[in-house]
């Protein structure tokens, strides 16, 4: 079936269907909702037999759903309507949740019902994203394939919704709270908004945007409202009933010089927390408790090390960076077997932080201190040979950091993520892409998809050779599987036989690991400080969500060729 994705933008969930429809065997193309005259124009040109809408913020217009079968993927149950479905949901503690494909009509998510799938919600109140990446993409990629199985069958009609109740967009007082509320409260009204658009409220004096809310240990403020301590560019402030930990902020005034930036929460307060304390890592705290707040933990079974890691978005800045290379350091400093290097179920890493590199006051080097600091992560990857390395992407990944994992022994996704290697960001790329990539694909594979800057769906990525293993979608049954992975990888004699036979391999090497570096360095420079492929600027229109003017022609039904771009290649040993 020739299959159109109408989309505000090309987010996780549009390339989720977009991989899962052509692995299908579908014709599929993107029109971006630039506007509506570029919509119908868009649909038009493609001519599609079916339009399905997975993340569309915009009206669809009538000359559109009137003449082409057109189906909308709204994020609540049968019965609910409006832009606001998961912020309510999440603020009013709802019990379960749901997702269902309609048909677009007049009235916003009024129209005939083509499929539906609900899901029990999460007894503690859940991130926004993390619901939406999770359950509702899930449930919504249910709703997806159904909708396409029913498109070809001649004899099906939707059913008509014969209730609804239509919710208003939610609006920053509907989610105001106080610091003196409870830690409950403050937490649910947070992650209601968080990704976008975040709780409007007042730290430190500078009145912000909120995101990234987790409980603190219980430790009470004289003054609700209070920065206690900090912690991994975290602050902790004093709640009605106990603390709560802000991981980002945004500031609310427009005149603020970095306005319009989410960024870590002690990077955008700066001098204000002046005499506010770091906060070591609470003693006797769980590894695994949330409270405990770190981003990068480490515990370790009879045979196996875990050291598992979870950035807000998966967006790495130097400081992050640091941080896992100091736990990679410790762990592979164990006498285990096996190493897993685990990432969040969120997202297992997007590369370099842009928002920081964007705000900060020279941006050209900022990026450069951030590639250079994720590439001692990728080295420290590579060259661990005292275990086996297993890379868990339990999440998406994005940018440099699809290629972050790929010196393990082992690549282990998780069913459902997406892998969506260099963003068309104006970047050449690094991370030690040129050493490991080739290496797993293939030299041609591996130019295709730098080139192609296009999603790969887990099981696409085993066949590719991009990932050794596939487990199971559910994160708990990933988990389980993961741990049974490890475990049988831990076998002393088979651990042995894997990092003898990688110390060969990285023996045997002509060129330096050192020399890839170098060359993809000398290419980042020209992108970073000369900004030769408009680097600035694009990274710009992303930190801000900057709309599209058009859609990427290597997303439309038929892409326009692209020039080549070489990888880089050693021609001549080094010790010639």
């Amino acid at each position: 079936m020739r299959i159109l994705l109408l989309v505000t933008a090309f987010n996780g969930l549009t390339q989720r269907a977009w991989c899962a429809l052509r692995e299908g065997g579908h014709d599929v193309g993107v029109q971006l909702a630039t506007s509506a005259a570029d919509m119908i124009e868009g649909v038009r040109r493609a001519a599609p037999e079916l339009i399905i809408c997975p993340f569309l913020k915009d009206r669809v217009p009538a000359e559109i759903w009137r003449h082409w079968r057109t189906v909308i993927i709204h994020p609540g149950p049968v019965g609910d309507r409006g832009p606001s479905s998961l912020d309510w949901a999440i603020a009013e503690g709802a019990r379960s949740w749901g997702v269902t494909a309609l048909q677009a009509v007049e009235e916003m998510d009024a129209g005939p019902v083509w499929a539906t799938r609900t899901f029990p919600m999460p007894a503690t109140p859940p991130r926004k994203s993390s619901l939406y990446n999770g359950p509702v993409a899930d449930a919504a990629m249910e709703c997806v394939l159904e909708v396409v199985a029913k498109a070809a069958a001649p004899s099906f009609t939707p059913a008509p919704q014969d209730t609804g109740r239509p919710r208003p967009l939610m609006t920053q007082d509907d989610r105001a709270f106080d610091w003196s509320d409870p830690t409950e409260r403050i937490l649910r009204a947070i992650r209601a908004a968080d990704g976008a658009p975040g709780v409007r409220t007042e730290v430190g004096g500078l009145p912000v945007f909120a995101y990234d809310a987790t409980p603190g240990l219980g430790r009470r403020a004289d003054k609700p409202g209070q920065i206690l301590s900090r912690r991994q560019g975290a602050v902790l402030v004093g709640t009605g009933d106990g603390s709560i930990w802000l991981g980002h902020l945004r500031a609310a005034d427009p005149a603020h010089p970095r306005a319009r930036i989410k960024l870590p929460a002690t990077t955008l307060l700066g001098a204000r927390l002046r005499g506010v304390p770091h906060s070591p890592l609470p003693v006797g705290a769980e590894p695994e408790s949330p409270a405990a707040y770190r981003q990068v933990r480490y515990r370790r079974t009879a045979r196996v090390g875990w050291l598992t890691f979870d950035f807000y978005n998966g967006a790495m800045a130097p400081g992050h960076c640091r941080r896992l290379l100091a736990g990679l350091r410790y762990a592979a400093a164990q006498d285990t077997g096996v190493l897993v290097l685990r990432g969040g179920t969120d997202a297992f890493s997007n590369g370099i932080h842009l928002n920081v590199v964007e705000a900060a006051p020279d941006p050209a080097g900022t990026a450069w201190a951030n590639i250079r600091a994720i590439n001692d992560v990728c080295r420290e990857i590579i060259g661990c040979t005292r275990q086996v390395v297993v890379a868990a992407y339990a999440g998406s990944a994005g940018a440099g950091g699809v290629m972050l994992g790929l010196g393990a022994d082992i690549v282990a996704v998780r069913e459902g993520i997406v892998l969506n290697p260099y963003y068309d960001i104006g970047l050449y790329g690094s991370e030690l892409h040129t050493f490991t990539l080739p290496r797993r694909v293939g030299a041609d594979r591996a130019q295709q998809l730098v080139e192609g800057k296009l999603p790969v769906s887990a099981a696409r990525a085993v066949t590719l050779g991009l990932a050794d293993e596939a487990g199971p979608r559910h994160p708990d049954a990933y988990g389980e599987w993961l741990t049974a992975l490890a475990e049988r990888e831990s076998d002393p004699r088979t651990s042995r036989r894997r990092r003898q036979a990688k110390a060969r391999r990285l023996a045997a090497e002509r060129v330096p690991l050192e020399v890839y570096e170098a060359r993809e360095l000398a290419e980042m420079s020209r992108d970073m400080f000369a900004d030769r492929f408009g680097f600035a600027a694009a990274r710009h229109a992303f930190v801000h969500k900057t709309r599209p003017s058009d859609t990427p022609a290597r997303l439309q039904f038929e892409p326009v060729g692209r020039p080549r771009r070489r990888l880089l290649r050693p021609a001549i040993p080094v010790s010639a």
